[in-house]
């Protein structure tokens, strides 16, 4: 969550980075929890001032009694009582604040950098690379003209090349649990175990170190990450034990780091991991589900980083050539958007998506996201470092990346690598698959 200095130092800053980010009533927002955190102050300043006076009306009492002033010794007595009273009163009024303000702030976005392009829907996310065409300032995805033909004569989509050849079971998927959950076979099975050998491999190569995190997390992770409160209802929730299905690897990766403090010299700390991940994706439905368009269960990569404010943006960077560098070793289409603000996710400051072509329908599907939170997720999580000269204690910055998510991944090789024999697989994943044709 945005943090109070910045809120109370930069007020025009934060609205109107909220309102870029098509936030609603942030004017109104921001006012409120100002009006509250001056509140909380105002009772902490009368409450130390009572604190004081109590401590010398205690000095007092036995100064008194030794003098033999009893009487005047138990009027003091008295007004230290009645500010005990008027303590616990604010004591709890900082407290119902506090609560109040917290609440407030975890309803509101982060704001996004100030490179981030205005913008209100998808339409209007920039086209800043491709390797299809050279890209200019003004490729929106609203105006983007390319429309790659691949060379594949009457190309067939994913679903039914994973019919044909035996490679996905859509079907049997809903009889064992229900839409959305398919069940991979043979060469489709040994396509998913090499994608995500390969992709663990070249983390491990740029210096991530990979982790096998849990697949469930409690309440207090998913709020460290912003995917709790749950406002769209897309997490699965063990109302039992209170737990949840993660979304992304994301969620327990960062949580790693809640509530701790790190030495300087351990930034930028680098992490990855390959996870299930389970969305509920309500509200989905028609052509853009069809397949492994938009799964509840799936697989990914995610790459995770925590870092020094003054270095993110050049941690970013990295992730986003890393993420590049998996695609151009799968030899796919491909093009990178920086998301506009009101396109952007509710937690971070900036974020590019890497989409690859589908030959088959036509259209561009989404393979990754990379994000920089800056504090956002650290002042949730309470992360923090300790700089190495003057011992100071500052909230790190938080960024993560999907490298890669397997389903549409999947679906574009199959798709853009039909011929004649069968489905070529790219050379990069040959090691890993043990078959360089799926026929």
């Amino acid at each position: 969550m945005l943090t109070l200095k910045l809120i109370n130092e930069e007020t025009e800053r934060v609205i109107r980075g909220l309102e870029k980010k098509n936030f609603k009533g942030a004017k109104e927002a921001i006012d409120e929890v100002l009006a509250i955190d001056k509140k909380r102050r105002e009772a902490q300043q009368t409450l130390d001032a009572n604190l004081n006076e109590a401590k010398k009306m205690a000095a007092q009492i036995g100064a008194l009694m030794k003098e033999g002033k009893r009487d005047e010794a138990e009027s003091v007595k008295e007004r230290v009582a009645a500010l005990k009273t008027a303590n616990k009163e604010l004591d709890e009024a900082m407290n119902s604040a506090q609560e109040e303000m917290t609440r407030l702030l975890c309803q509101i976005p982060n704001i996004p950098y100030d490179e981030v392009p205005d913008g209100k829907t998808a339409e209007e996310n920039r086209v800043v690379k491709s390797n299809l065409k050279e890209c200019t300032a003004a490729d929106t995805v609203g105006n983007w003209t390319t429309n790659p033909f691949l060379g594949v004569e009457n190309p067939l989509p994913h679903w039914e090349l994973a019919k044909k050849f035996n490679l996905i079971d859509f079907d049997l998927g809903v009889k064992i649990t229900g839409a959305g959950f398919p069940v991979y076979i043979g060469k489709g099975a040994q396509l998913q175990r090499a994608l995500i050998n390969f992709f663990l491999d070249e983390a491990r190569k740029n210096g991530y170190t990979e982790l096998m995190p849990p697949t469930v997390v409690n309440a207090a992770s998913g709020y460290g990450t912003g995917q709790l409160p749950d406002k769209e209802g897309q997490m699965y929730h063990c109302e039992m034990d209170d737990f949840y299905l993660i979304p992304t690897a994301e969620v327990p990766v960062t949580n790693i780091y809640r509530d701790v403090i790190l030495d300087e010299a351990q930034l930028p700390i680098k992490n990855c991991a390959y996870t299930q991940c389970f969305r509920r994706e309500a509200g989905s439905y028609g052509k853009d589900v069809r397949g492994l368009n938009r799964l509840h269960e799936f697989s990914k990569v995610e790459i995770v980083r925590i870092d020094k404010p003054e270095h993110s943006k050049e941690s970013h960077k990295e992730m986003l050539e890393h993420v590049e560098s998996l695609l151009k070793k799968l030899e796919l289409p491909y093009r990178i958007l920086l998301l506009c603000g009101g396109d952007q996710s509710f937690t971070s400051a900036i974020c590019y998506d890497f989409e690859v072509y589908s030959e088959a329908q036509q259209r561009w599907l989404e393979v990754s996201s990379v994000s920089n939170f800056d504090t956002y997720q650290a002042n949730r999580l309470k992360c923090r470092y300790r700089h190495a000269e003057d011992k100071k204690i500052e909230l790190c910055h938080t960024l993560n990346g999907s490298a890669l998510a397997l389903p549409r991944i999947v679906a574009a090789l199959l798709e853009n690598n039909q011929t004649p024999e069968g489905i070529r697989i790219p050379k990069a994943l040959v090691p890993y698959c043990g078959f360089e044709i799926i026929d």
